[in-house]
C-alpha cells in the first residue's frame, strides 16, 4: 500500500522521568521494565506498534544525565544513539520536579545535534495548573519543541494525542517488521530484565546498580514450559550474601517474582533458577555490555 508509513519514534529525558512507563501505555504491554529507581534501562529497547496504516517504532532509552562511571557513559551513549537515528523525538519531562536542570541538560544537547523534539510533560496530575504553565513557558522558550503535550503515563491520561501525532509526523514507506512483532528484545534478554527488575524493586540502596542479570541457559521441554538459567553477576562476595539473603530467603522471593510475571508475559509454566556469582570489575567486562547490548568505550 502506498500509504503506509513507518519510522522511529525515541523517547529520552532525564533518569526517572518516565519513560518507561510510558512506553508499556504507548505499547499497550509490557516491553520496558519500570522501577522507582533512576537508571533502570541500560540499553535502548524498541517496542513496535502500529496505528492504522503507520508502524510506530518507539525507542525506550536510558536516562540521559552526566556520566562519571564507563556504564553510565555507555548509556548514555546508547540514550543518544537512539536519539540521532529516530524521525521523532519526545522529550519527557518529570513536571514535578521542582528544578528544570535536567531537562535543559537535555535540551542543551539536542541543540548542539541541531534536532527538534515534542515536548511532552508527565506527571501532570501532581502539579498546579500555574506551575504547568510556567514550565511550558520556559521550555517552550528554547526554541526546540514543534509541540507540547500534558500527560501522565501512569494513568494514562493524555497519551491517547500522542499516537495518531506521532503517526502524522512518519514518513512514507513499507512497514520493517511484521504486523504482529512487538519488540526487538529476544526471550532470553528479556527474561533477564524481569528478574533485574525484581532486584531492583527488592534491594535497596546502591546494590542493584552493582549487578547485572544474564540468562545461561534456555531449555524448551515437550510439555510447552521452558526452564531458565540465570547467572546474577555482583561485584564483591558481601554483596551475594544480600542477594541471597538470610537462609537463601531473598533470592527465593526475587525468583518467585520474576517466575510469576514470566509466566503471565509468556503465557506458559516457566522453570526458574537463579545463581549468584561474584565477577570482580563486571562493569569493565566488554562481554557483559555485549550482553546488556551497550557499546564498550573508554
Amino acid at each position: 500500500m502506498t500509504d503506509k508509513r513507518c519510522g522511529y519514534v525515541a523517547l529520552v529525558g532525564a533518569p526517572n522521568a518516565g519513560k518507561s512507563t510510558l512506553m508499556n501505555r504507548l505499547m499497550g504491554t509490557k516491553v520496558s521494565i519500570v522501577t522507582h529507581k533512576v537508571q533502570t534501562t541500560r540499553a535502548r529497547i524498541i517496542g513496535v506498534s502500529v496505528h492504522d496504516t503507520t508502524q510506530i517504532i518507539f525507542v525506550d532509552t536510558p536516562g540521559i544525565f552526566a556520566p562519571k562511571r564507563r556504564l553510565e557513559r555507555a548509556m548514555v551513549a546508547a540514550a543518544w544513539g537512539g536519539a540521532a537515528d529516530a524521525d521523532v523525538i519526545v522529550l519527557l519531562v518529570d513536571a514535578s520536579e521542582r528544578s528544570l536542570d535536567h531537562a535543559l541538560h537535555v535540551v542543551a544537547g539536542l541543540k548542539k545535534a541541531g534536532r527538534k523534539a515534542v515536548l511532552a510533560l508527565n506527571k501532570v496530575d501532581l502539579v498546579p495548573r500555574e506551575a504547568l504553565l510556567s514550565i511550558t513557558e520556559q521550555l517552550n522558550a528554547t526554541g526546540v519543541f514543534t509541540d507540547t503535550f500534558m500527560i501522565s503515563a501512569l494513568t494514562g491520561d493524555g497519551v491517547d494525542d500522542l499516537i495518531p501525532h506521532f503517526a502524522a509526523l512518519l514518513p512514507k514507506g513499507p512497514w520493517l517488521y511484521p504486523e504482529d512483532h512487538l519488540t526487538d528484545m529476544n526471550e532470553r534478554l528479556f527474561a533477564s530484565e524481569i528478574t533485574r527488575e525484581k532486584l531492583f524493586l527488592r534491594l535497596h540502596q546502591e546494590l542493584p546498580y552493582a549487578l547485572t542479570v544474564e540468562t545461561e541457559g534456555w531449555e524448551e521441554r515437550p510439555d510447552g514450559s521452558v526452564k531458565i538459567d540465570q547467572v546474577i553477576y555482583v561485584e564483591r562476595t558481601s554483596q551475594r550474601s544480600i542477594v541471597l539473603g538470610k537462609g537463601g530467603q531473598q533470592i527465593k522471593a526475587i525468583g518467585a517474582a520474576a517466575r510469576t510475571e514470566m509466566e503471565a508475559l509468556m503465557e506458559r509454566r516457566v522453570h526458574l533458577f537463579l545463581f549468584v556469582k561474584v565477577r570482580d570489575k563486571w562493569r569493565d567486562d566488554p562481554e557483559r555490555y555485549r550482553e546488556m547490548g551497550l557499546d564498550f568505550t573508554d
